[in-house]
């Protein structure tokens, strides 16, 4: 509810500090290799993946890799440095988009972290017939521009106004694809309550523990985005971990805005 959602603010200082956590998540990734091998495989389809503001290729390489060993056509951007501009969708990622659906013959799926996760959902709205779902990790596509500790730097970097209506709109509302959004409480960059999907037939919220940067390494999200992933193309259903794989997620049912906006930071 737009109302609700202009009351949050950005993540605590207390949780900005603690992002340093993101090392020691990195650790677990590595720790936890021999495990990804017990997670789906798919079916091969491509998948398009998209860094967050300031961060290049180099930051999925770890997603990437994972994806790779599950079968995926794991596909980096290849825009150097993301600074966050506005016109990025139509010039590059939308003609990247359609050569990957022309070149494979599938329909592409879309992982987009952070501001990446903003570009993905353009990228859905504006292509959805090329589009096979889209994730995102921790990408404030629904709350207010500056519940964030990085909307001066978005602001340096893309030459933008936060909070411009014109620029915000492109991202908010539900999209045609199915859409799952992974956003956690320790998120110490955006304000978690601003990445959450509506409810739909096809949206999803699926709440893990890890920080904002290790959102493309933690092995929770990983779980996730390969069960996802697995999914037979149009047979989409929402996340539903099994036996040990629940300890990994705070909670496993979709979290609507109405309850999420009354958290307040």
């Amino acid at each position: 509810m737009p109302s609700q959602a202009s009351t949050v603010g950005p993540p605590s200082k207390a949780l900005w500090a603690r992002e340093v956590v993101a090392v020691a998540e990195l650790g677990a990734y590595l720790a936890a290799i021999p495990w990804y091998w017990l997670t789906p495989r798919g079916d091969g389809h491509p998948v398009m993946v998209l860094p967050g503001l300031v961060q290049t290729d180099l930051s999925t390489q770890p997603l990437r890799s994972f994806l790779a060993s599950r079968g995926y056509k794991a596909s980096r951007w290849g825009l150097g440095r993301n600074k966050g501009r506005a016109n990025l969708v139509e010039a590059s990622l939308l003609p990247r988009l359609q050569a990957l659906h022309a070149e494979n013959g599938r329909k592409v799926s879309i992982i987009g972290w952070s501001m990446g996760g903003l570009y993905a959902r353009e990228l859905a709205r504006r292509a959805p017939e090329l589009v096979r779902q889209v994730i995102t990790l921790g990408s404030p596509f629904a709350g207010p521009a500056k519940a964030s500790n990085a909307w001066r730097v978005y602001e340096m970097l893309s030459g933008e106004k936060a909070g411009d209506p014109e620029i915000g709109g492109r991202f908010e509302g539900p999209l045609q694809v199915p859409t799952s959004s992974i956003y956690s409480r320790n998120d110490g960059i955006v304000a978690w309550q601003g990445c959450l999907n509506p409810p739909g037939a096809q949206a999803e919220n699926i709440e893990v523990g890890s920080t904002h940067f290790g959102l493309g390494h933690h092995p929770a999200v990983l779980h996730a985005v390969a069960d996802r992933l697995a999914q037979p193309e149009g047979r989409w259903r929402p996340f539903a971990p099994q036996g040990m794989a629940r300890h990994l997620f705070p909670t496993h049912s979709a979290v609507t805005p109405t309850a999420t906006m009354e958290f307040h930071t």
